[in-house]
């Protein structure tokens, strides 16, 4: 996902890059960025190797505390900006689950099925969905269910969450962007977080990352984790040894990918052309 160049967030522990997003950087920030340490120095060298081992980019890893509707909180770490993995999860993955049907995903969803979503409604600690992100979200489940795959997509809205696949639900952190995990088991990740900042961007540009957020939960990976090149980053930070592409889309930078790492303020909200020979090839 792109926003203009950099992803910025203010945060108590000082600057650090935004969840899947990039915005306008004066030469003082751009700087600040450009010299700031990797956030992976937080983060003990065994987890930081078994990032690695995983062919995830290991050099944007921290800790994460997962917030779940209703306030519950889980320890987590963040990948690149917006994947959350558990610790539990990180020691049950293992290279050998790196699938030769996409580039750099985990465990793919068991398919044919259908996907149940639930947009979330309650009003405790701020994490019901805005009448844009509502709208939004219904985007984002019809752009899956327009292409010619396995996976059909049901969407509602309320607060009786538990015996949904997916639920997408507001943190209110004053943020742009959001975050996601992987499949485990042949279901999707359950959890999407969408950052309450969205609600300054467009109806489309909310759309766009929701789409990408749900492509996480099926194992869709970030389609410039080698470079972060629409994050205004460069250079290979990943070691590639092991990660296997989809026959049919580009192995380098693909500028209308929906799964880039960084996103614009003007997003379409749909997917790029090789985004669905990706998901009709998995799926």
């Amino acid at each position: 996902m792109k926003l203009k160049k950099l992803p910025l967030v203010l945060m108590a522990t000082g600057l650090l890059f935004a969840s899947c997003q990039k915005e306008d950087a004066t030469p003082e920030t751009q700087e600040l960025l450009n010299n700031e340490a990797p956030a992976s120095q937080q983060v003990s060298k065994e987890i930081i190797e078994k990032v690695a081992n995983l062919n995830l980019n290991s050099d944007y890893v921290e800790p994460f505390e997962l917030v779940l509707p209703g306030g519950k909180k889980e320890a987590s770490f963040l990948i690149e900006n917006d994947i959350a993995i558990s610790e539990e999860q990180l020691n049950k993955l293992s290279s050998a689950d790196i699938t030769s049907k996409q580039y750099r995903t985990y465990n793919l969803v068991n398919s044919p099925r259908t996907i149940n979503i639930i947009g979330f409604t309650g009003t405790g600690y701020g994490q019901n969905l805005s009448s844009k992100m509502r709208e939004a979200l219904q985007r984002a489940v019809a752009n899956y269910n327009a292409l010619d795959m396995g996976l059909t997509f049901t969407l509602t809205f309320g607060t009786d969450y538990d015996a949904y696949d997916i639920v997408v639900y507001k943190n209110s952190n004053g943020q742009a962007g959001g975050v996601a995990g992987f499949p485990s088991g042949g279901n999707p990740y359950k959890w999407v977080q969408i950052f309450s900042g969205m609600e300054n961007y467009s109806t489309a540009t909310n759309e766009h990352v929701m789409t990408h957020e749900i492509g996480h939960t099926l194992g869709l990976r970030h389609t410039d984790w080698f470079s972060r090149q629409s994050c205004g980053q460069s250079g290979e930070s990943a070691d590639p040894d092991g990660a296997v592409h989809i026959p049919g889309t580009p192995t380098g930078y693909d500028p209308d990918s929906v799964m880039l790492a960084c996103f614009g303020a003007n997003e379409s909200g749909n997917f790029g052309y090789y985004d669905i020979i990706a998901l009709e090839y998995l799926y």
